[in-house]
């Protein structure tokens, strides 16, 4: 009795149970996210390809101003305003010019030279936006996010149980490094499903944790402790959902309008000719052209009355992004380099630009590619383990045994990933609610998922 009450932490089949669990609940987003992720990898190539036809135009004469092209832009999407404008990468391409109206945003493409409108598509609507939304949302907005958070939280569970159950423990390398193809049945699936665990296992948390900036509850918990640790915090490179991106777009929008309404009221030029006030726009480009920044660069008007007009390099490669603000008169007022932000900015910024393919070249890319090709095959392999030892009229967890109770490590361990991970830890609970207080009490529900009956308790380990 008394050896039966030691505290311990979980034996190898309680660990099993984890991460059976955690992966029924995982597999379906794994392989989403993979798949989705797999095409963003590939989000610059994509785009050109995408902008070609809008390359290389012909031109005859001198190419029209800055302001006139923005101006351009802004009278094909009537009640817009200015929201960025995109130095283009060679003379003869179409500007790509961002207006936008509260919220949405069009992006506008324009003759250099002529002026013709030659394509106008909804910022949310261009073919990447969409990947990313389904990638990181499930073209859901913030619910999503909180999904795929969720998901990928019990993911991070998923393979640090899997790492456990992987652990060798009878020596040899066979089924430890790699798989033992001549084995057969379930020999060799279980094989390909542990050793491609262990090889993508640093690189899929990785690509988890360096996402979770993103999210809107993860990544609002990081602008709270940034904010904290670092006092009031200037914007944060990376918007974390849709409603924190709609927000970005609204303020602009109505800082733009604010600027525009107070040149109006000074006796500059009316909305009607929105070349006047956008007049600075020129002497801007022609102070930041020459500055090399990495594309694409974007130049943005003041958010409101006295403020400066900014021009940013959004490099896929964040750190190579730089910031500048300018006066009207196109001086350069500061500049902020990616080695100026603060730590936990470049952290960030790292773990974006390699989860996005974008830090190292094509060799990220292919890393990233590599990386999700084994989440497939990890979850492929996992399905077919699980059909083939499935018992007919169950669910097929591994068998609940006896518990000691739970060491005090394990319990710290469990209470750290949940403060960490708060959607996880409120899941914890949840499951463990739910278990406890309805599915041990159903009979029929505590036999399909191999749960202890509730006169267990007393002695459960």
């Amino acid at each position: 009795m008394i050896h039966a009450a030691r505290r311990r932490w979980p034996s190898y089949n309680a660990i099993w149970r984890w991460h059976f669990y955690a992966g029924l609940f995982c597999v379906p987003f794994v392989l989403w996210l993979a798949c989705t992720g797999s095409i963003y990898l590939f989000r610059p190539q994509i785009e050109a390809l995408i902008d070609r036809p809008y390359a290389h135009l012909a031109t005859i004469g001198p190419p029209a101003t800055a302001a006139a092209q923005a101006a351009a832009a802004v009278r094909a999407v009537p009640g817009s305003v200015l929201h960025r404008y995109q130095l283009p990468d060679a003379a003869d391409d179409a500007v790509q010019v961002v207006v936008g109206r509260t919220a949405r945003e069009t992006r506008v493409y324009v003759h250099p030279h002529s002026l013709a409108i030659l394509k106008t598509v909804g910022e949310d609507d261009r073919l990447m936006r969409v990947v990313f939304r389904l990638h990181g949302q499930l073209l859901m907005g913030d619910p999503g996010s909180y999904v795929v958070e969720l998901a990928a939280s019990w993911a991070i569970v998923m393979i640090l149980s899997g790492l456990f159950l992987w652990w060798p423990r009878n020596g040899g390398l066979g089924g430890v490094l790699y798989p033992r193809l001549r084995a057969g049945g379930r020999t060799f699936w279980r094989d390909l499903h542990g050793v491609t665990g262990f090889w993508v296992s640093f690189f899929a948390l990785f690509l988890l944790l360096s996402g979770l900036p993103w999210s809107a509850g993860w990544g609002g918990y990081l602008k709270a402790a940034r904010s904290l640790a670092a006092g009031p915090a200037t914007p944060t490179d990376w918007s974390t959902g849709a409603a924190d991106e709609g927000r970005r777009r609204a303020a602009l929008d109505a800082g733009t309008r604010a600027m525009l309404d107070d040149h109006a009221e000074h006796g500059g030029m009316a909305m009607a000719h929105p070349s006047g006030p956008l007049a600075p726009l020129d002497r801007v480009v022609r102070t930041v052209r020459p500055l090399g920044l990495a594309g694409p660069v974007l130049v943005a008007p003041p958010t409101g009355p006295g403020q400066p007009w900014t021009a940013k390099s959004d490099a896929a490669d964040r750190p190579l992004r730089t910031d500048l603000t300018l006066d009207a008169a196109g001086r350069l007022l500061t500049r902020k380099d990616f080695a100026q932000r603060r730590l936990i900015d470049r952290i960030v910024g790292y773990g974006v630009a390699a989860h996005e393919g974008q830090l190292f070249g094509w060799l990220n890319q292919l890393l990233g590619l590599l990386t999700a090709i084994g989440l497939v095959l990890l979850s492929v392999s996992s399905v077919v383990l699980w059909w083939r030892r499935r018992p007919a009229d169950r669910l097929g967890a591994p068998p609940a045994t006896a518990r000691a109770p739970a060491a005090a490590g394990f319990v710290l361990l469990l209470a750290a990933l949940g403060v960490l991970l708060p959607l996880l830890g409120l899941s914890m609970l949840a499951v463990l609610a739910l278990e406890r207080l309805a599915l041990r009490r159903m009979p029929a529900a505590r036999r399909w998922l191999g749960l202890r009956p509730p006169a267990a308790r007393a002695s459960a380990a």
